[in-house]
């Protein structure tokens, strides 16, 4: 039998089925509004710039110091979770992220816009951290579990490619102001109806786990971390600074593993990394992300630079992926999982994208979408199948006082995953768009070109991650 997420049996059976439905839409409504987040500031970024008077080096702070916040505090977030309730945290965070969306929407410069949008990471990071526990606690059933994650998982992918849309039809139609206004009537209404359909759960409280070194340690690493993975564009993965910072956050991270192990109440239990899955499955999702990064936005930067579409004509171009992964989350992925285990369908899904990645390696500079595009943006539909396995696998070796923080660590990696993704890979595509332009190709060939290794390398880390998967994980029984 497959080794499942030790749940509260008998707290999930005494929520009635109605009830826990509305507090699996209260968890998708708070995950659909910070995904929407993400993509729609992408798209408005070239108004804020012309409206708050950023240099191009500027105006990265306004997505890094929301990386560098909700990447680094997940940890901590999932954690404190568990020891004072993952409820109080999902809520707090969902206020704060509301607030914070509002001083965005008031903002009148540079420095309080990154202020804000720093505070913005902090509320995603502690309603995210926990969504994941509270989803496994609620359903404790196999069969449920898989159709609950396949819907949260639809809902971040499908709000990526929403928010394209959204962002576009905002910003021209009204100003970027508005891109934060939306998030205040969601996220109030998700407060409410989470303070009265989601359960209180009473945790051991700060002193059970309050390892405040370890809390540091951590937070200042993955911070650190990602900080210096986001500055790689403007100095280099050879710079002094990159070299260094990243020396230092490694140490920092060691630091926090050897407290750990000695720690007599650990913010993260090592013992969690005794299951293969949950290992595994982490790891996995580092490569599959990074990979996944290059159709998420190399595909749409290559639709924008070389076939020239707009940032509306490019979130509707990616529909048909958003929608792909939502069907195959919703309507195959549990059934699947339930005849063949988790690990089959994660391999089958990766294989899928694989496939999709290795068909972007061959495309012109004047791509027919039906003919070179369409084909991927189905075939990402095996996302469907990789994110909600994943999600089972990492979530499967905690117990219901770890929930919390196995739903933190799973949500960490794959932020480091898509940093480390976003980073290497349009390095390497800048890097040898540079070199073609260098040697006299034209600008849309030079391009083409670059994306066409940076989903080379992709296609590379996806099969590496199928091949983990395939050694690592262990094969699931199914009576």
């Amino acid at each position: 039998m497959t080794t499942h997420a030790p749940a509260a049996p008998d707290a999930a059976a005494a929520t009635p089925v109605r009830s826990r439905a509305l507090a699996l839409a209260v968890l998708c409504a708070g995950m659909l509004m910070i995904v929407l987040d993400g993509s729609i500031v992408t798209v408005a970024l070239p108004a804020i710039q012309n409206d708050l008077h950023f240099s191009p080096a500027d105006l990265t702070w306004t997505v890094n110091a929301y990386l560098i916040a909700f990447g680094g505090l997940l940890l901590l977030a999932g954690r404190l979770g568990d020891l004072i309730g993952r409820k109080r945290v999902f809520v707090a965070g969902l206020a704060l992220f509301t607030a914070a969306s509002l001083l965005c929407a008031l903002a009148t410069g540079q420095g309080m816009l990154i202020a804000a949008r720093f505070l913005q990471g902090v509320g995603g990071a502690m309603a995210s951290s926990v969504s994941l526990g509270m989803i496994v606690t609620l359903f404790p059933e196999p069969g449920e579990r898989g159709r609950a994650i396949g819907a949260f998982s639809f809902v971040g992918a499908a709000g990526a490619s929403i928010g394209q849309v959204l962002g576009d039809v905002l910003t021209q139609a009204l100003s970027w102001h508005w891109i934060f206004l939306i998030n205040l009537p969601l996220g109030l209404a998700a407060a409410l109806l989470a303070v009265r359909v989601l359960e209180s759960e009473r945790g051991p409280g700060l002193r059970a786990g309050a390892d405040a070194l370890g809390a540091a340690l951590i937070t200042a690493a993955l911070m650190l971390g990602i900080y210096t993975i986001v500055g790689t564009g403007a100095h280099g993965w050879a710079s002094a600074r990159t070299l260094g910072l990243g020396a230092l956050s490694l140490a920092l991270l060691a630091a926090f593993l050897f407290r750990q192990a000695r720690a007599a109440q650990p913010l993260l239990p090592l013992r969690m990394f005794r299951s293969r899955s949950v290992s595994g499955a982490n790891a996995v999702q580092i490569l599959t992300i990074s990979g996944m990064f290059a159709f998420q936005i190399l595909v749409a930067l290559y639709m924008q630079q070389v076939l020239g579409y707009g940032a509306a004509a490019t979130g509707l171009a990616m529909l048909p992926a958003a929608v792909a992964i939502g069907a195959v989350s919703l309507l195959l992925s549990a059934r699947l999982s339930a005849r063949f285990g988790e690990r089959a369908v994660l391999l089958a899904g990766l294989a899928a994208l694989v496939v999709a990645l290795g068909l972007l390696t061959r495309l012109p500079s004047d791509a027919d979408y039906a003919a070179h595009l369409l084909p991927t943006m189905l075939l990402i539909g095996g996302g469907g199948l990789v994110l909600s396995a994943l999600a089972v696998l990492g979530m499967s070796g905690a117990g219901p006082e770890d929930a919390g923080t196995a739903s933190g660590l799973f949500n960490t990696s794959q932020q480091v995953g898509g940093a480390l993704g976003v980073a290497v890979l349009t390095t390497l595509a800048d890097g040898r768009t540079g070199a073609l332009l260098a040697a006299g190709h034209s600008a849309p060939d030079a391009l083409t070109g670059g994306f066409r290794l940076a989903f080379a390398v992709a296609a590379g880390l996806l099969a590496v991650a199928l091949v983990l998967a395939a050694v690592v994980l262990r094969p699931t029984a199914r009576n």
